[in-house]
């Protein structure tokens, strides 16, 4: 493990591109194709995030993507976290939203990083996961839309991690939600005009 105090741009590069490589894997393109369902982009929201890939009416394939897309949260902030350090788990976590959210093999289109979010959570501080859940799960049962839910949780993680005396999980997790929320303009403009469509809808 490196020495915290002296940092090493070439091993903070290399968690970078290896956290972006992995978390470019389109798991629910793979899935729509395995399971003979085609191109999820061609349906609902269009992009390939696991609740996109609930619009297809298949929950098991849904759920692998959701799997999916946290692990390849979790894996390189957890390797880079044992191996390194909390710097270049915070460095890999950026470079898996990133991946995700804007892959270079579906020309930087990609899903809204929610899933691959809580993923960095449960590598890098898992008790942000628990906040997550609860804001997520409260959120979603008493509105049935699953971008407002993802938009409270991601809003509460940071505030959660600074007052329970988390600073560097706190940051990071700052960037990742102003992300999200960049990732999330349509479903906001949506959600305002009443027009967002809600958990278990079927939109062709």
């Amino acid at each position: 493990m490196l020495d915290g105090a002296s940092l090493d741009l070439g091993w903070a590069v290399v968690c970078l591109v290896a956290g972006y490589v992995c978390g470019s894997i389109p798991f629910g393109l793979v899935f729509g194709y395995l399971f003979g369902l085609g191109d999820i982009r061609k349906i609902g929201s269009g992009n390939i995030g696991a609740t996109n890939a609930l619009r297809t009416g298949n929950k098991v394939m849904a759920g692998l993507t959701l799997a999916g897309d946290i692990l390849k949260g979790t894996v390189p902030v957890a390797v880079a976290l044992f191996e390194l350090g909390p710097f270049y788990a915070a460095v890999a976590g950026v470079g898996a939203f990133l991946g995700h959210v804007f892959p270079v093999w579906l020309r930087f289109r990609g899903g809204k990083g929610v899933a691959t979010y809580l993923g960095i959570l449960l590598g890098i501080a898992p008790l942000g996961v628990v906040v997550f859940a609860i804001a997520w799960l409260s959120i979603a049962y008493l509105t049935r839309y699953s971008s407002l839910a993802a938009l409270v949780a991601t809003l509460l993680v940071p505030i959660a991690y600074f007052f329970l005396g988390y600073p560097a999980a706190a940051l990071l997790t700052t960037i990742l939600t102003v992300l999200v929320y960049l990732r999330h303009h349509a479903n906001i403009r949506r959600l305002i005009g009443g027009t967002e469509p809600k958990i278990g809808a079927n939109k062709a």
